[in-house]
């Protein structure tokens, strides 16, 4: 099980956490991950960036994540994980 964590304080709100969470959602779905993958906010981790939002799966934590960089993120750090579990 993963477990993601968007960050939705100011900062990162800003940047589009709202996107993120709303491309996160169609990503679990598209990929029928409902089952490992339990989505949701935290406030500020404290590891803002300049550019984008903050996610945090499981212990590590990724900035800069993007409407435009999600897709890679996703499938390197969520599906590609999920499948190395499965075997």
């Amino acid at each position: 099980m993963l477990i993601v964590k968007v960050c939705v304080g100011s900062s990162c709100y800003i940047k589009g956490s709202q996107d993120i969470v709303e491309l996160f959602e169609k990503g679990i779905e598209e990929f029928n991950l409902q089952n490992e993958v339990v989505l949701t906010g935290s406030f500020c981790t404290g590891k803002c960036n300049r550019e984008g939002v903050t996610i945090q799966i499981n212990d590590e934590v990724h900035v800069g994540i993007t409407r435009d960089n999600f897709r890679t993120f996703f499938k390197n750090n969520i599906v590609d994980i999920i499948e190395k579990k499965r075997m």
